[in-house]
Parts: structure tokens; sequence; C-alpha cells
């Protein structure tokens, strides 16, 4: 045997050893793997022999010898297999939805789950559980808590509550009497007049002690019967006579109520004894508690803002230091939580003023969404139980306690009636603007209906300066949110239709088994068209039918609003000088707008006029014709129009007359036809010669937003014409609701109405003419390869979406035939043609967004198309074929869009076929 072969020999027998020694080979990882499983199921044979004290004991020291890692890893798989079933849901929820659970719970629980553990513990004891509480009983901390400091509310609830004097039900009835004791005719009456009297004792008394307290009381006590509770380690000791009047002052303010009793005639019930019914038991032994922390002379002023408003921030930005301005959602609300919104704004005070600033008109107040208050539903329950607690907020009218409305409800009989009775419900005083100015919400600054004499309700709670620039944009904005709405309406439209079918299809997920939601599709369209429905409508309280039953009961109180109503209106201003501002304010709001006819005359027509008479032309003769003539003819035509108007006023008396003025203007508005008729060729003059001369490009440059032209463009100075004359209407209609049927300029100012009306209709009309064109310009670059649309007087009437369909076998019978989904189809319907074109869908990578295309397909004459419904069956719903000279399309629409869409069609088809004939 060779060296060579021995040593191989003996290499292998030492592997054959090693193979069953402790020896783990690492190069060899087959044979690693190997051993490692044999031993793991040596192991394992070993662990299923052994006792369960040996099992813990094997799995202790295995865990001492792992890592931190390893540990970790043994964590969770322990928390995937066996998760965890019980924790305390403080640890684990954000703290805020935690107090959130706690605010469930009445006083007695949170002392109780108080005593479960230091967290539950520091939790119920914050003072945002407690706070409302007190307040709800009228228990108000006597002094400021410091930001460390919890559970002052909690300790003044117990200080309270511990103070409470409790009465049998026997015992109360002996000294307040019984709900069925029988009650005279006037004893409602007597019984408020008994109960303000009080409050008015209890209110004096209380603000006469107060301010003895506070003489003897240093800054940092609270000087209520309950400091000694609530006071810190670090304040300093009082000397001894101090503290004996601060228990004095306590014990005299906890006998108030009793000697204000004392002091008032007391009335007997049938069994004899002294009975007050409309003053209860809580209110009878925390008075003091109420009104401990404050003094009653109240001097606060609330507003409110509505999010509606246009640019609300601004309206915000301007409010006067001291006034406290309350923002609150037009969406999402309703008139309980605005209460307590307003509530605890106040924190229990009383304001001597509240200013309301929200949406509406002289009809109505849109105080919320879904709460349009008027006539008809202002006596409601839900609303006068409303009305009648948010009163309560503000001081009585014998204090001089008032609330303002900036919407001009003071401009109707029908907005009259409701500030009466808003005032007889609440007790308060009610004004509103009277709405005799022009101008977007220009109203509020006009006179106000219930103002008292030198005091102007918009200077109480704004900067005049700050809310004039307001009124300044608001004209704006608002035609930029019509724009807005007008182009994202559709996709709204859309977006609120996936959305409604996104929300029902995880209910019925959610809800239902697989099994059931195929057997209810049914169910699930019904519940996705009414959702749709819903959202569509506007969520107004519809109460007429309770409104009718109340009528025979209200019929006294009626007769009383009237008398009233006529009151209050001789007491104001007679018709006389009411027609005289309005005089007034035609003159300054005619001033304004030649002034800005005569801006564009000055800044724009006068230099270009001169350059080119000193053969340095900007633009030729014909483009300076065609852009100026007509605005300047209404300029000349608006100033003859002024300077009557302003010699009818330096000669005003009652009876003078506007009508004969406004109806000679009438008969010359043929001015105002020309610029009408030229003003989209004007507005192409003025673009072309932009484009195509620098220098023109230049002039606009340094002319368009400056101060002479009040920041505006030559475009938007062209604007004004078209909106003068629904400010005229605006001012006729005032001018006749103040003038008497007798005068003689009521007929003339009826005359004067139906021209300025009859001229906006032919305004309108031009406007609707040039959206017509706008659409079909639109829809032509949108559809792929669509032929030219602006052909005559054709105009877009209706856009839908439909799927086209296919059979997959004629030779079935119409209601067991299958049809096949192939296209996506819009129909654009026109008062003569009907558009077909192929709709595709394109999602956006990584975002929710989708692209709409659209494809020509055929443009058929409506008199050449027929109609073929497809009744209903299992296979198919909501179906119908359209028939044209070369082609037929099978459709059918979602929902029930069909019906109206047919009947749309036809009805169009009818007058398109009668026009041909």
């Amino acid at each position: 045997m060779s060296v060579r072969e021995s040593s191989s020999k003996t290499q292998v027998i030492e592997c054959f050893q090693r193979r069953f020694s402790t020896w783990t080979p690492i190069i060899n990882k087959s044979l690693n793997k190997q051993l490692f499983q044999e031993r793991v199921s040596l192991i394992t044979h070993w662990f299923d022999l052994w006792t369960d004290k040996q099992r813990k004991e094997f799995l202790l020291t295995i865990l001492q010898k792992c890592s931190h890692s390893q540990l970790k890893f043994v964590k969770d798989e322990f928390s995937e297999k066996i998760p965890v079933a019980k924790v305390d849901f403080c640890t684990v929820l954000p703290r805020f939805i935690s107090l959130y659970i706690f605010s469930f719970l009445n006083p007695m629980d949170l002392c109780a789950a108080a005593q479960v553990n230091w967290p539950w513990k520091f939790l119920t004891e914050q003072d945002c559980l407690w706070r409302p509480k007190c307040i709800r009983f009228g228990w108000f901390l006597p002094y400021d808590p410091s930001d460390n400091e919890y559970g002052a509310w909690k300790r003044h609830y117990i200080a309270c509550v511990a103070t409470l004097d409790w009465l049998t039900p026997r015992e109360a009835s002996a000294i307040y009497g019984t709900l069925n004791e029988p009650k005279s005719e006037n004893e409602e009456q007597e019984e408020r007049q008994r109960e303000r009297h009080l409050r008015k004792i209890i209110w004096e008394k209380l603000a006469f002690h107060r301010r003895e307290l506070f003489k003897v009381r240093p800054p940092w006590m609270s000087g209520t019967c309950c400091s000694t509770v609530l006071k810190s380690r670090c304040q300093p000791q009082l000397p001894q006579v101090i503290k004996d009047r601060l228990k004095l002052s306590a014990a005299l303010e906890k006998q108030l109520v009793l000697t204000s009793l004392e002091a008032l005639p007391k009335k007997k019930n049938i069994a004899g004894s002294q009975s007050y019914p409309l003053l209860s038991n809580k209110h009878y032994h925390r008075v003091d508690q109420k009104y401990g922390s404050f003094s009653h002379s109240v001097q606060t002023s609330l507003v409110l803002i509505s999010s509606r408003i246009p640019a609300y921030e601004m309206v915000v930005d301007s409010v006067k230091t001291g006034v406290i301005p309350l923002v609150y959602e037009y969406t999402g609300l309703t008139l309980e939580s605005l209460l307590l919104l307003v509530e605890k704004v106040l924190d229990g005070q009383k304001a001597q003023s509240i200013g309301i600033f929200s949406d509406g008109d002289s009809r109505k107040i849109n105080l919320i969404q879904g709460y349009t208050i008027g006539v008809e539903n202002v006596l409601t329950p839900e609303v006068r139980d409303f009305w009648e607690k948010f009163g309560s907020c503000v001081a009585t009218q014998e204090e001089g306690g008032h609330v303002d409305i900036f919407i001009p409800l003071a401009a109707s009989e029908a907005g009259t009636k409701v500030l009466f009775q808003l005032s007889q419900l609440t007790g308060t005083r009610f004004s509103s603007p009277t709405g005799i100015a022009t101008g977007s919400y220009q109203h509020i600054l006009s006179e106000w209906l219930g103002q008292e004499q030198g005091t102007s309700p918009p200077s109480i709670y704004f900067c005049d300066h700050k809310l004039q620039t307001w009124y300044s944009f608001t004209e704006f904005l608002e035609e930029t949110l019509k724009s807005v709405r007008k182009q994202l309406r559709p996709h709204f439209e859309e977006l609120q239709r996936n959305i409604s079918g996104k929300i029902l299809g995880q209910f019925m997920f959610d809800s239902l088994s697989l099994a059931n939601i195929l057997t209810n599709q049914e169910t699930a369209q019904v519940l996705a068209d009414g959702l749709i429905e819903l959202s569509k409508e506007k969520s107004e309280r519809n109460l007429k039918d309770h409104s009718q039953e109340q009528k025979t009961g209200t019929s006294e109180n009626d007769s009383k609003l009237e008398e009233l109503i006529n009151l209050e209106r001789k007491l104001q201003m007679d018709l006389a000088e009411k027609r005289t501002r309005i005089a007034g304010e035609l003159l300054k709001s005619e001033r304004n707008y030649v002034q800005m006819l005569e801006t564009v005359r000055d800044v724009y027509f006068t230099p270009l006029k001169a350059a080119l008479a000193s053969n340095r032309a900007i633009l030729s003769s014909t483009d300076i014709q065609i852009i100026f003539t007509d605005i300047l003819c209404i300029l000349d035509l608006n100033r003859h129009f002024l300077g009557e108007l302003t010699k009818r006023l330096q000669e005003w008396g009652p009876a003078q007359c506007f009508g004969e003025i406004f109806t000679k203007f009438g008969l010359q508005l043929k001015t105002y036809t020309n610029f009408f008729n030229n003003y989209p060729i004007v507005l192409k003059t003025i673009e072309k010669c932009r484009e195509m001369i620098p220098s023109f490009r230049a002039f606009l440059k340094r002319q368009d937003k400056t101060i002479v032209t009040r920041m505006l463009k030559l475009q938007e100075l062209l604007l004004y014409p078209s909106r003068r004359f629904e400010e005229y209407i605006n001012i006729l209609y005032g001018l006749r609701l103040h003038t008497p049927s007798e005068h003689v300029d009521r007929a003339d100012l009826t005359i004067a109405i139906k021209q300025m009306k009859r001229y906006m209709d032919y305004i309108n009309q031009l406007k609707q003419n040039v959206n017509r064109k706008n659409q079909l310009s639109d829809i032509e670059r949108s559809v792929c390869g669509c032929p030219t649309l602006s052909e005559g007087n054709r105009f877009l009437i209706r856009v839908q979406n439909v799927a086209q369909l296919r059979y997959i076998n004629e030779e079935i019978s119409l209601s067991l035939r299958l049809y096949e989904h192939i296209y996506d189809l819009s129909l654009f319907l026109f008062n003569d043609a009907l558009l077909v074109s192929r709709r595709t869908i394109v999602h956006t990578p990584f975002e929710r967004t989708t692209e709409t295309t659209y494809q020509f397909l055929a443009l058929e004459v409506l008199h050449q198309l027929l109609i073929e419904d497809i009744p209903d069956s299992k296979f198919i719903k909501n179906a119908f074929v359209l028939h044209g000279p070369k082609c037929q399309w099978i459709c059918s629409t979602e929902n029930e869009d069909k019906l109206v869409w047919l009947s749309v069609l036809q009805s169009t088809i009818r007058s398109s076929i009668e026009k041909y004939d």
C-alpha cells in the first residue's frame, strides 16, 4: 500500500468518525443541514419525553442564551399566533379619544373610574370632562386654574354638590306646590313678572356683594367659600380679619336668594302653602355659584360669521378689538351645535349685543345648511327653541341688549315680520338693514331698522376701513366662484356618484355576505339612487303642515303682531324721507357709474387719440372707433341722465317724481343695444391688437390695473354697462315700495320697472347666446375629429353618457336575448342634431384623477332619427335603439336616466320636425 492510499483512507475514516460527533461541518452545507435536522429531531424527541417542569426549565435556559434580536423574533411570533385579547384602551388609544369615551360617563361613574389605576385617575380628573358638568348647573369656577393644574373643576363640582340642600317630594310640594293646581287666566303673566323681578333683585345684590368682596380680596385669592379647597401652597396666609370678612361675604351670598324671595309678594296654593312655581330647586340653591365669578354688568359683543360668506377671513380680520368673533361652518352643523358654540364662547356670560353675519335675502336667513329661517318655519318647535335659548345669551331689551342681523330683512314685509317674531320670542331688540344700497353686500351700509339714534351696528363690531376693503373685493370673488362652480359642476356630479357607490358598496360588503349581495343588486341600486337624490336636494325642513295647525292657536298673536308692525312703521321715518334716501343712493351710484365710464375715456381713449394725432399712432383710427365709439355714446347718454337726476334732487320734495326720468331714459336705450351687439367684436379687436401690436400691448401694461382704474383692466371696465340695469331695477323697486299708491309717480315707476326688466331680459338673452357659442366651441375642441358645430341657431340641450351594446345571438327572442357591452358613448343633443362620440376614460398613474377623451362617430339630423324602446327584462334594463339613416346604436343608460333622456330627445325631435316642415 502506498503512502497516498493510506492517507486517503485515514481521511475517510476521520470524516466518518466526525459524522457522528458533535462537530458540525461548516464548509459542507448539505452535510451541515442534514446534521442540523437530525439534531433538531433528536431534541424534539427528548422534549416530548420530558415533564412539564423539565420543559419549562429547558425553555428558560434557551431564552437566557438568546440575543436581543432573537427574543424580539420570539415576541413577534407569539403576538401573531396568540393575539392580545385584553388591553387597557387608555394605554393604546390617543388621549383625546380616551377623553371622548370618558365624556359619556356621569359624575359618579367618573369617580369610580378614577379608582382603577393612575392613568385612569389622571384622565377622569381632566377639566374638559368636569367643566361642562359644572356649567350645566351654573357652577362657575371662581378663579382661573394655572396651566399645570388639573382637577380643579372636579373639586369644585364636589364642593358644590356637598352644599346642596335636597328636599323630599313632600317637602318640595309643601314649598313649591304641585303641578296640578288650578291656574288663573293671568297667572302665567304674573309668574313671568315675578320671576323678572326676582332676577333683578338677585343680580343687583350679587353685584353689590361681589364689589364688596373684591375690595377685601387680594388678587391671588378666589374670594369664595371654595377657596380653601383650591388654593395653592405658595399663597400667603391672610390676616384673621380678612378671613372673617370673606366668610361673612360667602354666607351673605348663600342667603341671598332667601332674602330676595322674602322681598317678593308670596302666592298661596290650594293647600295654603307658599308657592313659587317658576323657580326650580337647583336655581334656588346655586344662584350664587352661577353668578359668583363675574359681575352682572355685561359689555361683551359677539359676532357670528358664517363660512358661506365670500372671503370671510377678511371679515374676521376687520373685527374690532374687544369683540368676540365666532366663525362657524355653514355645512355639517345643527342648530343645537351652533347654540353650544355660542354658549361655550360666552362662558356663561350674557352678551350686550350679538351680530349674525350670514347668507340670506330680504325674506329669509340662511343660517346653516338645511335651516333656512323665514316666516313659514320661524315658529316651528325646533327653530323656536333655538331662538328662545339664543335670546337667553343676550341681555334683555330693558338692559340695552340687541341682536343685529346683517341681512336686509327690513327691505320686505316678510322679513320685517320675521324680525318682530324673533323679537317676541327672545324679548330682545332685533335690527336689520333696509337694503337701500347698490352692489354686492352694500346693503350693510344702508339704514338699519330698529337701530338707536347715533349708532350704526356695523361700527359696533367692525373697523370701517377694513370692512370697506372687503366690500370692494366681494363682487369679484362672487364672479370667480360662479365660473369655478360652472366649470367644476360636471366633475363634482361624477365624483359624487362614484363616492356614493363606494360608500354603499363598502356598507353592503361589511353588513352582508357575498350570497346576499348577489341577491340584493336591486336594493343596492335603489340605495345608491336615493343617496344621490338626497344629496342633490336641499335639506330644508318643510314644516308647513305644522304651521297650519298652529294658525288657529296663533290668530290672536297675528293680530297683535300686525298692530306692532304698524306701530313700528309709524315710529320709523316717514315714506318721504325714505324716498329721499333712495333718491340719494341713486344719485350716488349714478355718479360712480359715470365716473367709471369717464375713466375709460380719460385713461384709454384720450391717450390713443392723442398718439394718433401726433403721427405716433398706437392703434389705427378704425380700431379706436370699433373699441370706444359705443362706450363713449353711453357716457354721453348717462351724463345727460345724471344731469336730470341732479336737477330733480335739487328741487326735491314729497311730490317730486322719478319715474318720468326713467321712462324717457328707457326710450333711449338704442345706444346700449349697439354696444351689446358689438361687445364680442370689441373684445376680439382688443385681443387681436394686443397680440399683433407690441406698442398697444405695452400701452395696456402701463394703463391696466392702476389706482386710477381701481386695479381693473380695460375689458373689466367694459363690463359695467351690463350690470348697471340690475341696479336700476333694485332702486326702482325700492322707490315703488316707499311710494304711496295715490302718488303720481307710482304709475311711471311701474312702467319704468317693466322697461328695465324687458331690457334686462334682452341682455340675459345675449349672455345666453354667447354661452351657447362657447359651449359649441368647447365641444369642438374636446371631441377629436368633430366637424364644425357653429351653424345657424344651434345650441346644446343635454349630454347623456350611455353604454353601447350588441346582440350575442339575434335568433333568440327579444325577451331572452343577451347583450354585450362594447363601448362607452357620449350623446350630445342639440336643438337640430345628435352628436355620437366614443368616450374613453384613462386613469393617471399614482393619482385618483382621470382624463376623459371623446372620439367623433356620427352627427345625425334629428328629423331623420328614429327611437325604438327595448323593454326591461331579466338580462337588460334601461335600453333603447337609435336608428339613423346609415347605422344604429343599441344603448343603455345608468339608473333611471332613460325616461328623462328619451322624453327630452323625443320632444326635441318633434320640435325639429315642426321647424323642418
